[in-house]
């Protein structure tokens, strides 16, 4: 990835008195006019919108890495597959990608092309208006469901009798995935649509007769229905044995706690630009305001900005990106609601910090102000800061706001000692400025330019799956 250059540009387009056209090139650094700007008269160092509080660089713990990977070591876990599938639309027609299949337990790492590409066919479309039972809890699960757009809710029964919601779902989401695997299987509960839906629906029937010809899949589906009898936690991890309440010579079970065989390792990313000043205005124009120094601190806020953007957007180690598909919630009415955070806060332990677009946290205000709740707020160097529970919220304008106006809230537990999220770096690199910046000199060319090459290095990592939630497709332009 590239930061661009910051510097200005005087209108002539040229260096010394001589335009582009004439020098034959792009200009590549300061023009002598726009230096003379920081030479002269009473003024200020240069100013520059894109500056934000950057608050989750602040409050992130940092990791020293060695060697450039930080490796993340976990208990084994049996679970087969937890993700979201993709799917491609042609007008009204939509359509499941065949490898995204993969993403489903009983499909995963299936290699049969063919065979995925022969599922996908047999998908089927269908459209559910509001309000449209989808699945009745009780009944015979023979079909597999893949929610291409909408919002659905998994309905159960209240202790008194009543409805309660026990799930939302939303795009790219599955259901019913029993029914591969499972000859007997029934609903747990009733799937009802939320808005209009458009799904795709493949049958247990049309799954076994294609198992019927293919035995790489038939194989495959037996494998995978033989794996839930393994001992594991609610987690999915192998279970550690042991024997609690025991009175006399009982027999004390042997265990042992076993660890992922390719554990994932995160590499830093880089973050990178060449600075160029021309030798003319660095000689001439450095009183009172050093042109270099005005050019570097400009272009380091840009690649900081760039770093917070990455560690929120970036789809290897992103936070939006890699938050585990069991900690993504969705919200009960749209608008980012005080049930909505309570229900994201209720999922992890330790909550350090939630992180939401400054028009996500408008959102959150006006549902507060509905309800008659004024949040209490913190002050955090200096800054009055709203929290809810206690969790502060700061504001974040890298996590993208949609063309339909719906947003994320991200929360999160943090540091190395409560297995959080943490950002990685290595520092003391060579001709270091900040920790894990370094600014190196590349030398004077032939047209007498100065170039400085402005590396930074940086990433973050997920230590286990629950310590970072996102609230997803939250509405910020509704006004009651």
């Amino acid at each position: 990835m590239t930061v661009g250059s910051v510097g200005s540009v005087d209108s002539a387009g040229s260096v010394g008195g001589e335009t582009d056209s004439e020098r034959g090139a792009a200009q590549q650094s300061l023009g002598t006019a726009a230096a003379r700007n920081l030479a002269t008269t009473t003024k200020s160092v240069p100013q520059m919108q894109e500056i934000t509080s950057r608050w989750l660089l602040k409050m992130l713990p940092w990791v020293q890495v060695q060697g450039g990977a930080y490796r993340v070591n976990r208990r084994l876990t049996y679970a087969v597959g937890d993700g979201r599938v993709t799917f491609v639309q042609t007008g009204d027609r939509v359509a499941v990608i065949p490898a995204e299949l993969r993403e489903l337990p009983a499909l995963r790492e299936y290699e049969d092309e063919a065979a995925l590409e022969e599922l996908a066919q047999r998908c089927t479309q269908r459209e559910f208006a509001p309000g449209d039972v989808i699945a009745e809890e009780g009944a015979d699960n023979d079909r597999l469901y893949l929610l291409a757009h909408g919002k659905v809710e998994r309905i159960g029964t209240g202790p008194y009798g009543d409805e309660a919601v026990l799930e939302v779902l939303a795009d790219g989401a599955y259901f019913g995935d029993a029914a591969l695997t499972e000859a007997d299987a029934g609903w747990d509960a009733t799937v009802r649509a939320a808005t209009r839906c458009t799904v795709l629906q493949l049958t247990r029937a049309d799954v076994r007769n294609l198992a019927d010809r293919a035995e790489s899949l038939a194989g495959h589906l037996d494998r995978v229905a033989a794996l839930p009898r393994q001992r594991t936690n609610k987690h999915g991890e192998k279970a550690i044995e042991l024997s609690a309440g025991h009175v006399g010579e009982a027999v004390i079970p042997h265990t042992y706690v076993d660890y992922e065989a390719a554990p994932r390792e995160y590499e830093l990313s880089v973050a990178q630009t060449v600075l160029k000043v021309h030798s003319r205005v660095a000689d001439l124009y450095n009183h009172p305001m050093n042109q270099t120094e005005q050019q570097l601190r400009l272009t380091v806020e840009a690649l900081r900005e760039r770093q917070e953007h990455e560690l929120i957007n970036n789809p290897r180690f992103g936070l939006l990106s890699n938050c585990d598909y069991g900690q993504r919630l969705q919200p009960h009415d749209g608008a980012p609601s005080p049930d909505d955070l309570d229900e994201l806060l209720s999922r992890r332990r330790g909550n350090k910090l939630f992180l939401a677009h400054p028009k996500a946290i408008a959102a959150f205000g006006r549902e507060c102000n509905r309800r008659g709740l004024v949040p209490e707020s913190i002050d955090v160097g200096g800054h009055r800061i709203p929290t809810w529970r206690g969790v502060p919220i700061f504001p974040c304008n890298k996590i993208p706001v949609s063309d339909a106006r719906t947003t994320s809230i991200i929360c999160m537990r943090t540091g190395e000692d409560e297995q959080g999220v943490v950002g990685l770096h290595q520092t003391g690199i060579p001709d270091e400025i900040e920790p894990s910046l370094s600014v190196r000199f590349m030398g004077i060319d032939e047209q007498a330019i100065i170039s400085y090459l402005v590396t930074a290095y940086y990433s973050a990592a997920i230590l286990v799956p629950d310590a970072l939630g996102v609230l997803e497709n939250v509405e910020v332009g509704r006004w009651r």
